[in-house]
C-alpha cells in the first residue's frame, strides 16, 4: 500500500452499489497479435550501435512520473539492467525500425506487467522479470512492447478514443430514446474493444518476428504467456483458468487464444527447441532480485499485513487472502462472501472520527450505529452501512496524524462477519523495534539441484508464500507432472 497514493484515493466517495469491486483483484494479461506471412528468420548482421536518444515531451514526462508513482518507483539493479540493455539492442537491430530509440525502466513492483509509451519508453516490473525463465521469454515481452511503438498503436488508440468520445457526446445529446442511446454506446464500446484486441494480436505477431530475427527462441512468447496464465490462476486462488471466462467488452483476448497464436507465429520462423534461450545468463542476472512486495511500502505475510516504515501491523480473519495494492490492502474471504479494504484518508485534526464517518463519503451509513472506541491506545469510530447487495461495517482509526479506514463487506451481516471485523481492527498495533529490524524483502535465489532434491522438498524451502509447490513450478516453468534432476538450475524464494 503506497501511503501517498492512499491519501489521494481517500478523497473520493464510496457508492455502495459498487461494493462488489472490493471482491475483485483485477489482473490484466496483455494480448496477442496477427500472424504475418510465412517467412524464414534471416541472419542479422551486427552493426555499430547508433547513438539514439528517446525523445521527451512534457506529456511523456508527466506519464513517466505517474507510472513511477504507481509502481513503487524504479528498481535499481545494474546487473539486470545490463542484461535488459543488451537484449533490447539485439531486438532493435533485428526490427524494421533500427533507428527507433528505447529506454527501459525496471519498476519496483511485484506485479507482472509491461507497457510502452509512444516515445519508446518501455517499462517492465521486477515481478515480470522474476516470472520469466530465460532471456527468450524476456525478449518476447520487450519485442511485444517495441511492436506497439513501431506500429504507432498508442497514437491510433488516441484517435479512436477521440472518435468514440464524439459518438458518445452526439448520441447522448441528440437522442431521447434511452434504448437507442444504450445500443449506440454499446456498439461504440465494442468497436473500441475489438480495435484494441486487434492491436494486441498485431503486436504479438510483430514481436515474435523480431525475437526470431534476433536469434532468440520465438517460442518464448508462448511459454511466457502460459506462465502468466498459471500465475494469474494462482493469484486468483484457482487451479486453472477457464478460457471462456472472458468479459464481453474485454480489450484482451483470452490467454489460451494468445498462446495458440504465438505458437503458430513462431512456427513460421523455426521449429521448437531451436533459437537461443540463454537461461544460464538470465538466471545469473536475476539471482537475488527482490520478489513480491517491497517492505518499505508494506507487505503481506500469510494473513498479516506489516508496514515497517509506518510502524504498524494487523491480521486479517481466518480464510481471508490479503493483496497489497498501490491503492489499498484488499482482503477476500474464501468463497467471496466477505471482503475488506484497508486504506488511509485525509481527515482534518479538528474533525472527530464519528463526524468523518457520517460526512457523506459513503452512502447508506446508519448514523445511529456510530460508536466511539479506544483500541490498543488508538482512537477509533465505527458505523454500519447498508447497500442493495452488501452490508458494511466501517472503522476509522487515528494513528498519529493519519486516519486509516477498515471497510468490511458481507453478503449477509451475521455474528461471524461482525466478529471478523472486530477482531481484525483489534489486531491493529505498533510494530516492535525487533519486528521492524527483522522486516526484509523476499528474494529470488538461484540454486543447483542436488541428488535427492525434489520439487516438493525445494518448494518447502521457500519462505513467506502460500501454495509453495505450485508457485515453485510456475516460477521454473514446470508443468504439474515435470520433475527436476541433479545439476538443474532453479529459482526458489527466500527471505
Amino acid at each position: 500500500m503506497t501511503h501517498r497514493a492512499e491519501r489521494r484515493e481517500g478523497n473520493t466517495g464510496c457508492r455502495l452499489l459498487a461494493a462488489p469491486a472490493l471482491l475483485c483483484a483485477a489482473l490484466t494479461l496483455s494480448s496477442c497479435g496477427n500472424l504475418g506471412k510465412i517467412e524464414t528468420a534471416a541472419p542479422t548482421v551486427a552493426a555499430p550501435k547508433p547513438s539514439r536518444t528517446v525523445a521527451q515531451t512534457p506529456a511523456s514526462e508527466r506519464e513517466h512520473e505517474r507510472i513511477l508513482a504507481s509502481y513503487g518507483g524504479a528498481y535499481d539493479d545494474p546487473k539486470l539492467a545490463t542484461l535488459i540493455g543488451k537484449t533490447v539492442d539485439r531486438l532493435v537491430a533485428a526490427s524494421d525500425r533500427p533507428d527507433q530509440a528505447y529506454r527501459v525502466t525496471i519498476l519496483n513492483s511485484g506485479a507482472v506487467n509491461a507497457f510502452a509509451l509512444p516515445t519508446g519508453q518501455l517499462y517492465v516490473t521486477r515481478g515480470l522479470v522474476a516470472l520469466a525463465s530465460d532471456t527468450s521469454e524476456l525478449s518476447s515481452v520487450l519485442s511485444h512492447e517495441m511492436a506497439h511503438v513501431i506500429a504507432k498503436h498508442a497514437s491510433i488508440r488516441e484517435d479512436q478514443a477521440r472518435q468514440a468520445a464524439v459518438v458518445t457526446r452526439v448520441v447522448t445529446d441528440m437522442s431521447n430514446d434511452p434504448d437507442l442511446t444504450a445500443l449506440a454506446l454499446a456498439k461504440t464500446k465494442l468497436t473500441m474493444a475489438s480495435f484494441s484486441r486487434q492491436q494486441e494480436f498485431e503486436a504479438d505477431g510483430i514481436g515474435v518476428g523480431i525475437s526470431a530475427r534476433a536469434h532468440f527462441d520465438p517460442y518464448g512468447a508462448a511459454r511466457f504467456l502460459a506462465a502468466m496464465e498459471r500465475n494469474a490462476a494462482l493469484k486468483a486462488g484457482k487451479t486453472s483458468l477457464d478460457p471462456r471466462a472472458q468479459d464481453f467488452l474485454s480489450s484482451h483476448p483470452a490467454t489460451p487464444e494468445r498462446v495458440q497464436n504465438a505458437q503458430a507465429s513462431a512456427r513460421q520462423y523455426t521449429s521448437p527447441q531451436s533459437g537461443e534461450r540463454d537461461r544460464e545468463t538470465y538466471l545469473a542476472a536475476i539471482d537475488n532480485i527482490v520478489y513480491g512486495e517491497d517492505p518499505s511500502e508494506g507487505f503481506v505475510r500469510g494473513r498479516r499485513f506489516l508496514h515497517p516504515k509506518l510502524g504498524f501491523t494487523f491480521a486479517a480473519p481466518e480464510t481471508f487472502t490479503l493483496d497489497n495494492t498501490a491503492q489499498a490492502v484488499i482482503g477476500v474471504r474464501e468463497g467471496g462472501t466477505q471482503a475488506m479494504r484497508f486504506d488511509v484518508v485525509r481527515v482534518p485534526a479538528e474533525q472527530s472520527l464519528a463526524d468523518y464517518l457520517n460526512s457523506g463519503w459513503m452512502e447508506g451509513v446508519d448514523k445511529g450505529s456510530t460508536e466511539d472506541l479506544m483500541i490498543n491506545g488508538f482512537p477509533v469510530a465505527s458505523a454500519s452501512a447498508n447497500g442493495d447487495q452488501w452490508q458494511f461495517k466501517v472503522y476509522a482509526l487515528r494513528y498519529g496524524s493519519d486516519v486509516y479506514r477498515f471497510i468490511f463487506a458481507a453478503k449477509q451481516r451475521n455474528t461471524e462477519s461482525e466478529r471478523n471485523a472486530r477482531e481484525t481492527v483489534n489486531s491493529f498495533r505498533r510494530l516492535t523495534l525487533e519486528e521492524i529490524q527483522a522486516a526484509r524483502p523476499l528474494r529470488i535465489k538461484v540454486i543447483t539441484v542436488q541428488p535427492g532434491d525434489t520439487v516438493e522438498s525445494l518448494s518447502h524451502r521457500m519462505s513467506g508464500l502460500d501454495r509453495p509447490t505450485e508457485r515453485f513450478r510456475i516460477l521454473n516453468g514446470l508443468d504439474q507432472h515435470a520433475q527436476i534432476k541433479p545439476r538443474d538450475r532453479v529459482k526458489i524464494v527466500v527471505d
